[in-house]
């Protein structure tokens, strides 16, 4: 189906914010917005990194949740498939046509555990993770009953203190349960240090990995000792790769926000001192937005509020603009400083939001742009699929 059959019935400005062969001028706002070339670039440079050192990179589904994206991954930076944190992603991956598909969190509800052993018979790999020993009865009984089989990575909290065990022996203790268990397969560790990720100074981060990383080796070297030997050592994140990369025990990488880039990531610094979003990776993810009024002579007000991001981690910052600055929002509307008077009723600014992943999660569309021409529109597939 091409892109004019795909989208014929649907109206711009009702069902979808545009449609490919516009003019960027003429997108509605507020939508989600994609630089293609600038994601095009990110995706490459990171699957260039992951195959030079080796590592296998598993793209995190739930920061665009899109299957295109996911896609685009896969073809141009070699991603051998996807993290999800819901059943209900996972699926929409799957059925979406993405062959390798973890579950990077524990299921434990008895209908969500019957779905997720259903999956394998749509032609995916499925692995999902587990740090209770006694979730692996329920796991086996689904798989046995749907004649699948799941792999399990066992999740350790390598510091980011939310799931996961915390010692050798519990690891060890987990991972012979799956490995006698019919229908289930030990295939390796978890270990995602998710609280650092953000922390601003290299030396800070890189503090955190080395214990995440000792905890790791001690629980591979315990594995091992057992008759287990992991297939695969799963983690990974924008703020940390390179240090994971560089381990000699992780040889699979969860990467997702190095692909959008958003204001809150942008800030953190490399091991030169500079921001990561000023030559590690470039924005290619924005908030397109309108101004609608200006009676305020040092005010206006844009189109683009809390309806059309997330600010858990800050306000959006307005892209490529030093003369302007995002300042407040409520429901509709966002306020943004404007002492020097000039915007005008009807421009429209890019906006990098706070954070990306829950940002995406409250839109249906990407409108991919290149060249100052719609290119594509892609839905944001997974959308609302949190159970």
């Amino acid at each position: 189906m091409n892109a004019h059959d795909r989208y014929a019935n649907l109206e711009v400005g009702y069902d979808i914010p545009a449609k490919p062969g516009m003019d960027e001028a003429d997108i509605q706002t507020p939508c989600l917005i994609l630089d293609l070339d600038a994601l095009e670039r990110n995706i490459t440079k990171m699957g260039d990194y992951a195959k030079a050192h080796g590592m296998r990179h598993r793209v995190h589904g739930k920061m665009h949740k899109s299957v295109d994206v996911a896609k685009l991954q896969e073809k141009l930076g070699g991603a051998v498939g996807v993290c999800c944190q819901k059943v209900s992603e996972a699926e929409v991956f799957v059925r979406g046509g993405i062959k390798d598909v973890l579950v990077s969190n524990q299921v434990r509800d008895p209908l969500k555990i019957d779905r997720l052993a259903q999956l394998p018979k749509l032609g995916s790999r499925i692995i999902v993770c587990v740090d209770d020993i006694a979730n692996v009865t329920d796991l086996s009984a689904a798989a046995v009953r749907h004649g699948t089989e799941l792999e399990v990575f066992i999740e350790i909290d390598c510091g980011a203190g939310r799931c996961g065990v915390t010692t050798t022996e519990a690891v060890v203790a987990i991972a012979k349960a799956v490995d006698a268990a019919p229908g289930l397969k030990f295939t390796g560790i978890q270990a995602y240090q998710g609280a650092m990720q953000h922390m601003d100074k290299y030396e800070d981060r890189k503090a955190k990995l080395d214990t995440a990383i000792a905890m790791v080796k001690d629980a591979v070297e315990g594995l091992r000792a057992a008759g287990l030997e992991p297939e695969l050592v799963s983690g990974g994140g924008t703020g940390s790769y390179y240090f994971e990369s560089n381990s000699g025990v992780y040889n699979e990488l969860q990467c997702g926000s190095y692909a959008f880039m958003d204001a809150d990531y942008g800030r953190i610094l490399d091991k030169d001192g500079h921001r990561i979003d000023q030559g590690e990776w470039e924005n290619a993810f924005f908030i397109l937005t309108q101004v609608m009024s200006h009676v305020k002579a040092d005010k206006a007000v844009c189109d683009a509020g809390l309806k059309a991001q997330s600010v858990d981690s800050g306000l959006p910052v307005v892209y490529g603009r030093t003369d302007v600055k995002y300042i407040k929002c409520s429901d509709e509307h966002g306020v943004i400083e404007d002492p020097a008077g000039v915007l005008k009723v009807g421009d429209k600014l890019k906006l990098v939001p706070g954070h990306c992943d829950p940002t995406a999660n409250v839109h249906d569309w990407y409108v991919g742009v290149r060249g100052g021409k719609v290119e594509v529109v892609w839905p944001v597939s997974a959308r609302g699929r949190a159970y």
